[in-house]
């Protein structure tokens, strides 16, 4: 069962694909209280499975909009959604608009991010998409958990043994046999499919430059791309002359928007800083079945037997990651960043204004040399080489 539709008889089909790794983030009280980083291993994988189910139920409900929306302007108005309502958001938490706390020397990974995710990923699936059947784009899609995975571990030398590689696989298989359509074929060559697959890559890449900044502000990370990303999108929109619809779908298309892709992205992020970017993609990619369920149980649409292989492929797979015990010996480099926490064996540290104590906090802080054995995963905190 192929969540996103037939992409090439369903326009919003095709821009729920576009903009289908844009995926935004949190709980709606938090959105005013600030956003929480837990260090306990579980939050983080609830987080990450939040921010799947969240994209994966929101497509489905998309699918509901209009069909005379051009593709590559229903994903900049999705985009839009996510980046002024999280803005927004942003500006009652704060009480204004306060400037980021995103150090200078992350600027350059967060707008690679918003470059290869925002831009040059959906504009490298909308001419895909023109020559690739649907079968085909919905299997090739499933090479962005593979591609994140890659990246993480042979550029960014993060931790993974076998048991979190075979979980990954048995989750992208999941994904595979739930996109399988037994007449996919194309005669059009190559170019579709390598630019879906330049997608991807675009999109792994994201994933990888995204966890640089995972420290800071996810509201704020999740918000300027969602503002990039959609202005840029809905100037191609224009430019290649798409017509707005009216503002009843357009209200509802940035909801969506909201709802389905900003605050999964925020979840994201903060999955990002708990998890490390192969787990949290891993996580992320149970987002199609998920979708899907939604699909059977909200719409009644029927399912047929990749269905339930795609559902026991992905427990599975998540069944894998969550039984993982990694732990062992391993040293803490003195270094300095920001973020909100509470104290704990991570973060024993004198304060120089007044603090009751107890309870989260957040200001530039510095974590001293320190060697000690517990379990771990490659979180902000835990990226050290084995």
């Amino acid at each position: 069962m192929n969540i996103e539709g037939s992409l090439s008889g369903a326009p919003v089909g095709l821009a729920l694909i576009i903009i289908g790794r844009y995926r935004l983030p949190e709980l709606a009280t938090a959105l005013v209280t600030g956003w929480t980083d837990n260090h306990n291993m579980n939050t983080s994988v609830l987080y990450a499975l939040g921010a799947a189910a969240l994209f994966g139920a929101s497509t489905p409900f998309a699918k509901q909009l209009n069909a005379d929306i051009s593709p590559v302007l229903l994903a900049g108005l999705l985009y839009l959604g996510s980046g002024l309502g999280l803005t927004l958001a942003r500006v009652i938490r704060d009480r204004g608009l306060k400037p980021s706390d995103l150090p200078k020397s992350e600027w350059p990974w967060l707008l690679g991010a918003v470059c290869f995710g925002g831009v040059l990923g959906p504009v490298a699936l909308m001419f895909g998409l023109t020559t690739t059947s649907g079968s085909i784009a919905s299997l090739l899609l499933n090479l962005e958990a593979v591609l994140t995975a890659v990246i993480a571990w042979v550029v960014f030398k993060e931790n993974a043994d076998r048991r979190i590689v075979l979980g990954m696989l048995a989750i992208v298989a999941g994904g595979v046999a739930l996109g399988w359509q037994g007449t996919a074929t194309s005669s059009s060559g190559i170019f579709g499919p390598a630019m879906v697959a330049l997608a991807c890559l675009c999109w792994a890449i994201d994933n990888n430059l995204t966890r640089k900044v995972s420290a800071s502000d996810a509201l704020f990370i999740a918000g300027v791309k969602g503002l990039i990303a959609g202005a840029a999108n809905t100037a191609l929109a224009l430019y290649m002359h798409a017509v707005f619809p009216d503002v009843t779908t357009v209200s509802t298309t940035m909801v969506v928007g909201l709802l389905g892709y900003g605050i999964s992205l925020v979840l994201f992020v903060l999955a990002l800083r708990g998890l490390g970017t192969a787990r949290t993609g891993a996580y992320f990619s149970t987002a199609p079945f998920i979708g899907a369920a939604v699909a059977l149980l909200v719409f009644g649409e029927s399912t047929d037997w990749a269905f339930w292989v795609a559902a026991a492929l992905m427990a599975f797979g998540v069944w894998l990651h969550l039984t993982e015990n990694h732990a062992h010996e391993h040293v803490h480099q003195e270094m300095e960043h920001a973020h909100e926490h509470g104290h704990d064996e991570h973060h024993q540290h004198a304060h120089d204004f007044e603090w009751s104590g107890s309870g989260k906090h957040s200001h530039a802080h510095r974590h001293s040399f320190m060697t000690h054995t517990h379990r771990h995963y490659p979180d902000i905190h835990h990226r050290h080489g084995h």
